[in-house]
């Protein structure tokens, strides 16, 4: 990725959508404006610069640039906690260039430590994932595959939620709020490309998607980022059918880019007993180990163990 056309972008896109009203700069007479949202003097003034150091750092020259002034940026913007770290990451990326220790780390597939899969294997009540920074499933426990076994129908590993979102028709059946997902999917992505612009397997992932999908280029050319922290998901599974869970990331301090994804139901709800029911066929039905392709379940089959359990 080219980090000073990225910073370029970013900016341009984030400086359209405040408007001085919302900036709280005075606007005099009714004529109107030329550019939508403030223009670059406007920015430079809110963040204490001169225009001439704004310009240059949105033309994509991040060299020398200051935290004080990243900071300055970030308020006039009015930018939130994961665009002012996407901000920072493609500065960093910019100033630094390509490392060549970076290009050859992201050619070596990700694993988990074996305590790190004992762990999520244990936690049999929770579907539970590890997930990397180009968000394929590298670990799972037998709930997790069981609650992810749309994405496990492809043949392509390891699994992957950019994949299925865009390329896969079942997504748009397994997300109630397919919009939604994709928009946080593509978000995710984006802020992964900042932290990692010389990730070759990450570029050649957005690369495809882009290639065969129009909605995420259309997504993609928006330039929005997220943190990956909690959230909800809103899933029809094709054996339990509608689940409404909440998740948490938590990172996996020794292994760096890893996250461990944990989604739980709450209490006494409908969704808790499915997701129970899904856990009894899963522990019934667990003929492998690793994350290879299910075969496909019917309810019939979930309801049958149960009888004879």
């Amino acid at each position: 990725m080219d980090s000073a056309n990225e910073i370029r972008e970013f900016l341009m896109i984030r400086r359209a959508r405040i408007t001085p009203e919302q900036a709280g700069l005075p606007v005099f007479g009714h004529r109107p404006r030329r550019v939508n949202g403030l223009r670059r003097e406007e920015v430079a003034l809110l963040a204490g610069m001169s225009t001439e150091y704004y310009i240059r750092l949105e033309r994509g020259n991040a060299k020398g640039v200051s935290e004080s002034v990243l900071e300055g940026i970030s308020q006039a913007l009015h930018l939130d906690d994961s665009e002012r770290v996407h901000l920072y990451d493609l500065v960093r990326a910019a100033n630094e260039g390509a490392q060549p220790q970076q290009r050859r780390a992201t050619h070596r597939a990700q694993q988990v430590r074996p305590g790190v899969k004992r762990m999520i294997d244990a936690m049999t009540a929770l579907p539970t994932i590890v997930q990397n920074e180009r968000l394929d499933i590298v670990a799972s426990n037998q709930l997790g595959r069981a609650f992810y076994s749309e994405m496990y129908v492809q043949p392509q590993r390891p699994a992957n939620f950019g994949r299925f979102l865009f390329l896969d028709p079942r997504a748009r059946v397994f997300y109630r709020n397919w919009d939604d997902a994709a928009r946080q999917t593509v978000a995710l992505l984006r802020s992964a490309a900042g932290r990692a612009p010389y990730d070759r397997a990450l570029s050649d992932l957005i690369g495809e998607l882009a290639t065969r999908s129009d909605d995420f280029r259309k997504l993609w050319a928006a330039h929005d980022v997220r943190l990956h922290h909690s959230g909800s998901k809103q899933v029809h599974h094709p054996i339990v059918g509608d689940l409404d869970l909440t998740f948490e990331a938590l990172e996996v301090a020794t292994d760096k880019g890893l996250s461990i994804i944990a989604y739980t139901a709450e209490p006494g709800s409908t969704s808790q007993d499915s997701l129970q029911l899904l856990a009894h066929w899963a522990a019934t039905n667990n003929k492998t180990t690793q994350p290879q392709t299910p075969e496909p379940p019917t309810a019939t089959s979930i309801l049958d163990n149960t009888e004879r359990s």
